[in-house]
């Protein structure tokens, strides 16, 4: 007796001809990725205690990056609006800090640590405020008038504004880097087995880390969260229920620039010296930042920082994966590119606050 063909059902086989199959660049994509892990593995085999302590300063830096790029998926989730002016925004913060930290509490190497902390938290408010003020202050005059405008209005202006903040700051502070004392040392926190936490870092995480739980809390949790849940699902829905939408899009503006603030504040005291124009390259690499996690997507925001603070750190402190730091910047924003071009969404999907 001859044995019986198999045969697929019809539905089955037309499921498998459809398959689609991976593409060129998704291949070539994987073949990067898997390069890179394969980089990073052996640089940890061949010195454990180096790679986890460029491991820890790019989370540092990331941590930075994290708070900047929240400020713009905020703004971007409950407007679609890129608010190219927060990374003025920071640098001016971060200024105005210099400027209280020396002149008002006139710190120096030799302050008490009471004085030091007092002077810190005493700044971290002023910053926060004038930040968060400031940035009202552009939306209520630069953006509300253009709600109803083409979007490529809003974003010449948001490119105007960026400008308008620099400029400010130039003309309060020259083009001279401003520098503060290490008020926070880079003694070690621990030291085990060669890895060490130093504590201006270790501040950094610290401050960090409270304000990026708050955050979440206040937009999943609270009446305003809500408010601004609902105005970046439809505003016109939002006005229906009862939401006054401009007060909380000034509401969302006013926690950016808190953030910002809070930022500029925490690299001044990291790295100990500003200018001007600080925030325009680091602007750019927070906004990569939110662009890689998912642009509207608190969470994702967090992630894209941290993984460019990394991506910095890794390829200027471990054995050198292209010629000389010089190329982290074409690196950086290499990825923005490469994420604009073949994943728009980032890495975690198309996100507005609601959703994080």
């Amino acid at each position: 007796m001859a044995s019986q063909a198999r045969t697929e059902p019809p539905s089955q086989i037309a499921a498998l001809l459809s398959r689609p199959r991976p593409s060129l660049v998704a291949i070539i994509g994987i073949l990067v990725v898997l390069a890179l892990i394969a980089w990073l593995v052996a640089n940890f085999v061949k010195d454990p205690a180096e790679f986890v302590n460029v491991f820890l300063i790019g989370l540092t830096r990331g941590a930075v990056y994290a708070l900047v790029a929240l400020g713009y998926t905020l703004v971007y989730g409950i407007l679609q609006l890129i608010n190219f002016a927060h990374g003025d925004q920071f640098a001016l913060a971060g200024l105005l800090a210099s400027s209280v930290l020396l002149s008002v509490f006139n710190v120096t190497d030799e302050s008490g640590a009471g004085i030091v902390i007092v002077a810190i938290g005493v700044t971290l408010l002023i910053a926060m405020v004038f930040a968060a003020t400031t940035n009202t202050v552009i939306e209520r005059v630069a953006y509300r008038p253009l709600r109803q405008s083409p979007r490529l209005a809003a974003l010449i202006t948001a490119i105007g504004m960026s400008f308008i903040v620099q400029n400010v700051a130039l003309g309060f502070y020259d083009t001279q880097f401003q520098s503060i004392p290490r008020l926070v040392p880079n003694s070690d926190v621990f030291s085990v087995g060669g890895v060490a936490l130093q504590w201006n870092k270790f501040f950094v995480l610290l401050l960090t880390i409270p304000v990026l739980l708050a955050l979440t809390w206040l937009v999943t949790s609270t009446r305003h969260g809500k408010a601004m849940r609902a105005t970046s699902m439809d505003p016109d829905a939002a006005a229906m229920m009862g939401i006054n939408v401009n007060r909380t899009i000034s509401f969302t503006f006013a926690l950016a620039g808190a953030l910002a603030g809070a930022a500029g504040l925490l690299y001044l005291l990291y790295f100990t010296t500003m200018r001007f124009d600080t925030g325009f390259e680091l602007g750019l690499i927070a906004f990569t930042a939110a662009v890689l996690g998912g642009i509207g997507n608190l969470t994702g925001a967090v992630l894209g920082g941290i993984l460019i603070g990394l991506v910095q750190e890794f390829n200027e402190g471990l054995t050198v994966l292209t010629p000389g730091g010089d190329w982290t910047r074409s690196i950086v924003f290499g990825i923005l590119i490469a994420i604009l071009v073949f994943r728009p969404s980032g890495l975690l999907g198309e996100q507005t606050p609601e959703g994080g």
